[in-house]
């Protein structure tokens, strides 16, 4: 899949992307129907797996030539040894998650490195309609309150706190909005935010 293609299918993945190295070895956590993947390995010759617990999902990764693994992430990833993994992405999955804490040191022990991006529930969107009375359905938050997959609401500010309580270190933070970044007013304006991580040196290291 070329940039392009990616770029009108999902514009955050694609620029996302870009913050993968060339070769890496990837994990993909709720890697949907491995557009992600086929994009980095086609692209930017990487390898690597998809985990997806979704049925309907699973043969999209197959078509495109993914390798899937279809697990729950939230009973871990101790299938895969400490440092497996050049880059570990978490791309607008994390809010679906109960433990979000042990999910990230997870994350820390088999990545280098992690991209994680979840929707920005400061966008200001999302406070205007909460100031009507009512939950936010928006771009990014497409479902009512009463059917949403997303068990997490949370900021960029909420995010860096939780990110340094686990260890790890913010190297890069975008918002974006429609797939492009947002420099002015970000906490507002961006819909997604999206961070790079690496796990911080221990203590005398």
């Amino acid at each position: 899949m070329t940039t392009q293609k990616l770029r009108e299918l999902r514009a955050d993945l694609a620029f996302i992307a870009h913050w993968v190295p060339e070769k890496a070895h990837v994990l993909d956590l709720g890697c949907g129907d491995g557009a992600m993947l086929e994009h980095l390995q086609l692209s930017k010759s990487c390898t690597g797996y998809g985990i997806e617990i979704d049925d309907a999902k699973i043969p999209g990764c197959v078509q495109r030539g993914v390798a899937v693994i279809q697990q729950d992430m939230e009973k871990g990833l101790g299938l895969f040894p400490d440092k497996a993994f050049d880059t570990v992405l978490c791309l607008s999955a994390l809010q679906m998650m109960r433990n979000v804490e042990d999910l990230l040191r997870d994350v820390a022990r088999v990545g280098n490195e992690a991209i994680v991006s979840f929707p920005n529930f400061a966008h200001w969107q999302n406070r205007l309609i909460l100031l009507t009375g009512r939950m936010p359905v928006t771009k990014t938050m497409p479902y009512e309150w009463y059917e949403t997959p997303n068990l997490r609401c949370a900021t960029i500010d909420d995010f860096g706190t939780v990110a340094d309580k686990v260890g790890l270190t913010v190297t890069d933070c975008v918002a974006l909005h429609h797939g492009k970044p947002v420099s002015f007013l970000r906490k507002w304006r961006g819909s997604l935010a999206v961070f790079r991580l690496k796990k911080r040196p221990a203590s005398g290291a």
